[in-house]
């Protein structure tokens, strides 16, 4: 449900865009997941390599964590505004 609310955002996240939203950030920490652990299992890898992965993996589900927060702030407030409208 679109909004203008006085916060500056132009409207608020559509519980369609939400779902993709999340399944981006879910999809990042699985392909994460995996990759570290089978890059850490390869004894084939050298430490710069398994270090410079580990430091990706960790800043890709930091920005996955973030975007998930954002996207439940921006739904808690259009549900309240729509509560408050009806």
């Amino acid at each position: 449900m679109p909004t203008c609310g006085r916060d500056g955002y132009g409207r608020s996240v559509l519980r369609s865009e939400a779902l993709v939203l999340r399944a981006f950030c879910v999809w990042t920490v699985y392909v994460w997941a995996t990759r570290i652990w089978n890059i850490w299992g390869d004894d084939t890898r050298g430490a710069g390599f398994k270090a410079v992965h580990t430091v990706l993996a960790v800043i890709s589900v930091a920005f996955a964590v973030a975007v998930w927060l954002v996207v439940r702030r921006l739904r808690t407030r259009a549900t309240a505004v729509s509560a408050e409208h009806g």
